[in-house]
């Protein structure tokens, strides 16, 4: 009878163990990028135009979530970055750098990252036969058309604040895309871009230190682009 009733203290016992906790997604993924932060924007699948941002730390060798906010991807969901097709609307999937940030308004307090300024003369050129492809430039050159371009300064909303997202950006593959940004929410979904409320985007750039070396991996939870294979 004793042993009966030790076991089955046991039992309830191992029933009412806490489940271990969850791994963090950082640790589940192929590469962070080398430093001690990490932005994740991670949808569903590839046809979700929605999803969460997570921006992280590394501390004493494990990640632990700094702050998160719902995201919005490209109204054609996402699309494997090294096959993007510049015009699809898809967000493209990878793990990237992050240049620098900007904004129509002054810069947030706290932000650590550089910080260029819109003006009336700032475009972001996407046309495939200009040198400046995939640029900010200010003042629009010749061999860039403006209807292959975005002139910042009419965003006011969306480029309000944002993080240059680095997708074909070091060595541009012309027709793959440009102008790839973290920025705060417009209407609706983005036109290829990751996006989030205004609040999310003043604190993650308060967050960012670039002598941490911040990238951001975009994916979905599984398959081909699951964001745990970058």
């Amino acid at each position: 009878m004793r042993t009966l009733l030790v076991l089955g203290a046991a039992l309830l016992s191992l029933g009412g163990a806490p489940a271990p906790a969850p791994v963090p997604l950082p640790e589940r993924m192929a590469d962070t990028g080398g430093g001690s932060q990490l932005i994740t924007a991670e949808a569903a699948g590839t046809g979700a135009t929605t999803g969460t941002v997570t921006w992280w730390d590394l501390r004493r060798g494990r990640w632990v979530a700094a702050g998160s906010a719902p995201a919005r991807f490209g109204a054609n969901g996402l699309a494997e970055g090294v096959g993007r097709r510049q015009g699809t609307n898809t967000t493209p999937t990878g793990l990237y750098r992050l240049p620098y940030a900007f904004g129509v308004r002054a810069r947030p307090a706290g932000t650590r990252f550089p910080y260029a300024r819109v003006t009336e003369r700032s475009w972001w050129c996407q046309d495939n036969d200009a040198r400046a492809y995939n640029r900010w430039v200010e003042g629009l050159p010749r061999d860039c058309r403006a209807a292959e371009a975005e002139h910042l300064v009419a965003y006011g909303t969306q480029y309000a604040h944002a993080l240059v997202i680095g997708f074909n950006y070091d060595r541009p593959v012309r027709g793959r895309g440009a102008g790839i940004f973290l920025h705060v929410n417009g209407r609706g979904a983005t036109a290829g871009c990751v996006s989030v409320p205004a609040g999310a985007m003043r604190a993650v750039l308060a967050w960012a230190d670039p002598a941490r070396r911040p990238h951001i991996a975009v994916g979905t939870r599984g398959g081909p682009t699951a964001i745990t294979r970058y």
